[in-house]
């Protein structure tokens, strides 16, 4: 997997040993049919761009394609929309941001002001302000920044997710090229990356869009043809792992909910199971006899948490929650997602030659903790 390189680039590897290994099955593809895509970098990137190999993915399509009065349209999008696209300017680099209230408050990546207490917010007109860092989420990948600064032009951010196919437009400062917008089209609802569960949760549940998205895009805008934010920008796959025009953003209604809740408490409440969710591989798979994908494997468990408290243990399966097939530990995530603390979740469990039905009883997603 590749990351962007130069001075002051900010970019922080999501990878596991499985993606590790699917990164390296991607050179290899083109004779050997089409691969799992790999985990995906994080898109905040350097204050300058540095060599060729930075370079954002080649686009694959306008939007939409071949529609000429939505193209006609696109200029007049970006001169509305572009006073409410920020950057913003870290020690460690840059990344984007997007106007959430006309008193200042901006709302971009965690992992773009991660460690930060205060940085610089960069404004269409020139004008840069002082920044204050008021919330953080590492669960979703969302952060707000209080800007020195009000009148601020509020977008419309659409909670109702995008339909596959709808044209997108994309403003952030990819590597550090402010004011930047690239167009395509929504490529896919509800992904999830593979092999990022193990380092992260937040690449699961995404927007998948072929508007090019490259390292300084985090936390910008992905806009529909109406003008209404529909994402926020956050992840994409590199040209080096084979992919064309492969990039994520957080869904709008995720974005709001979760702001919301930032707002009024200062934190984001988050369904925990208390489990560490690992692959299921061919080798474990094998050993277990039973089909690889086929569930999720149990790495370690929080005994004092729900999963611990339902009697789920280190080696089981987990194969399906509230009746849906757990085929990866992205999917457990996103599962998880939209589950809410104080839920009751029903849980098919594989234990050897035992089929169990356990029931956990979701709690409050801890402050530190290594597990789910």
């Amino acid at each position: 997997m590749s990351h962007a390189t130069g001075p002051g680039c900010r970019t922080r590897h999501r990878t596991s040993a499985a993606a590790a290994m699917l990164g390296a099955a991607v050179v290899l593809s083109a004779c050997t049919g089409a691969p799992t895509p790999p985990a995906a970098s994080e898109t905040s990137g350097p204050a300058a761009p540095a060599t060729a190999s930075s370079a954002a993915p080649a686009p694959s399509g306008q939007a939409p394609a071949g529609d000429s009065d939505a193209d006609s349209r696109l200029p007049r999008l970006v001169e509305d929309l572009a006073p409410s696209v920020v950057t913003i300017f870290t020690d460690g680099g840059l990344g984007s941001g997007v106007v959430y209230s006309a008193e200042g408050l901006i709302i971009t990546n965690e992992h773009v002001v991660k460690g930060a207490t205060t940085v610089e917010v960069g404004f269409a007109d020139g004008q840069r302000v002082k920044g204050t860092v008021k919330a953080t989420d590492a669960v979703t990948d969302l952060a707000l920044v209080q800007a020195d600064r009000t009148g601020l032009p509020k977008p419309t951010y659409q909670t109702a997710l995008p339909k596959v196919g709808e044209g997108a437009l994309v403003l952030g400062s990819p590597l550090g090229f402010e004011n930047t917008a690239t167009a395509g089209i929504i490529s896919g609802l509800h992904r999830s990356i593979p092999g990022s569960a193990s380092n992260s949760l937040s690449l699961v549940d995404l927007i998948q869009t072929d508007a090019p998205i490259s390292p300084g895009n985090s936390g910008g805008a992905v806009i529909n043809m109406r003008g209404e934010i529909i994402g926020i920008s956050e992840a994409y796959i590199p040209p080096s792992a084979g992919a064309v025009s492969l990039g994520f953003a957080i869904p709008a209604a995720t974005a709001v909910e979760v702001a919301e809740e930032l707002l009024a408490t200062g934190t984001a409440k988050h369904a925990y199971m208390g489990l560490t969710p690992g692959e299921l591989t061919a080798q474990i798979a094998a050993r277990l006899g039973i089909e690889p994908g086929s569930g999720v494997l149990v790495l370690a468990v929080d005994g004092d948490g729900p999963a611990g408290k339902a009697g789920i243990r280190p080696g089981d399966v987990l194969e399906s929650l509230e009746g849906v097939a757990l085929t990866a530990p992205e999917k457990l995530l996103a599962e998880l997602r939209g589950r809410d603390p104080g839920d009751s979740v029903g849980i098919k469990v594989k234990r050897g030659d035992q089929s169990l039905d356990l029931k956990v009883d979701l709690t409050d997603r801890p402050a530190t903790t290594a597990t789910r």
